[in-house]
């Protein structure tokens, strides 16, 4: 679901959408550090070869991950600015608190609420 609105910044993502989004890439996250770990043993090449796709995978992740957490935010009824708070000291735990939480039932300012996941 998040990668078919990978770019879309408004409307409301349910927990299981943003909590599996998150699944995936610490998967993804720890599946390419042990490839790493296997290039650089083979060759400094392969390793090479391998942070640099490790790399270009996190560039094209930003934005679906900027995208769903700001979506998170407005099913809690918040605004996606809150995002800039993980700049500051501690904001991500700030974050964090706003993503665990439940979405507000129904309608709020920023749509209807997402379907419930099956």
């Amino acid at each position: 679901m998040v990668l078919q609105r990978f770019a879309k910044f408004d409307g409301r993502a349910g927990r299981s959408e943003f909590w599996w989004f998150v699944l995936a890439n610490v998967i993804a996250y720890v599946a390419l550090l042990i490839l790493m770990g296997i290039g650089f043993a083979i060759s400094d090449g392969l390793g090479i070869l391998l942070l640099l796709a490790a790399i270009a995978y996190y560039l094209v992740i930003i934005i679906p991950g900027v995208a769903v957490s700001i979506r998170r935010l407005h099913d809690t009824n918040k605004s996606g600015w809150l995002l800039l708070i993980s700049l500051i000291p501690f904001g991500g735990i700030i974050l964090l608190v706003f993503y665990i939480q439940e979405g507000t039932p129904g309608p709020n300012d920023y749509g209807v609420a997402p379907d419930p996941a099956v």
